[in-house]
């Protein structure tokens, strides 16, 4: 391949990237899940997720930002198998290729989504840290999950009752502590 060549391969994949950042900016979105979980520490299991939404027409698209994150999966909606889903549930993609990612294609965003952006941004850290294995963690990321996304879809349970289900002092069982000292 001439160098002609990778430099044209080269613009393209940062073409692309911009691109994908446009598609993102209108048919992405950066969760922060809340599901109740009877085996996890606190009674919820709560993560971080990025998602990007195309008509099953458009699954190229979806396809294209697979390979550029390197990561995830394609599905279609739940209750709407006319929409796709690409997703990415993994933790560590997400620190590792769609934080830096935004960081550099997004900051054109508007306000509320640069905003929701950096909101993410921390509860990722809250993550690193291992803050969410304490209370005062787990109610930061509650705290967060509750800030983004103002006027869009609703979230299934008011953030005063997750709160109020959160035990203030917990200890695990003793079927838990086997081998602990």
């Amino acid at each position: 391949m001439s160098t002609d060549n990778q430099q044209e391969r080269l613009a393209i994949t940062k073409e692309m990237k911009w691109f994908l950042a446009g598609l993102i900016e209108g048919e992405g979105s950066l969760v922060i899940a809340i599901k109740k979980q009877p085996t996890a520490k606190f009674g919820f299991y709560v993560d971080t997720e990025f998602f990007l939404y195309q008509h099953r027409f458009a699954r190229e698209l979806l396809e294209m930002a697979q390979r550029i994150f390197g990561s995830g999966w394609i599905r279609p909606k739940s209750g709407n198998p006319d929409v796709l889903v690409y997703g990415i549930t993994s933790r560590r993609t997400i620190e590792e290729r769609v934080i830096p990612f935004y960081e550099k294609y997004m900051r054109y965003s508007s306000k509320l989504k640069w905003d929701n952006f950096l909101r993410f941004k921390e509860a990722t850290r809250i993550f690193q840290r291992k803050e969410h294995m304490t209370r005062e963690g787990i109610l930061k990321l509650i705290d967060i999950a509750y800030s983004l996304n103002h006027a869009g879809k609703q979230r299934k349970y008011p953030k005063e009752e997750i709160i109020a289900r959160i035990p203030r002092d917990y200890t695990p069982n003793p079927d838990q502590m086997s081998g602990m000292i």
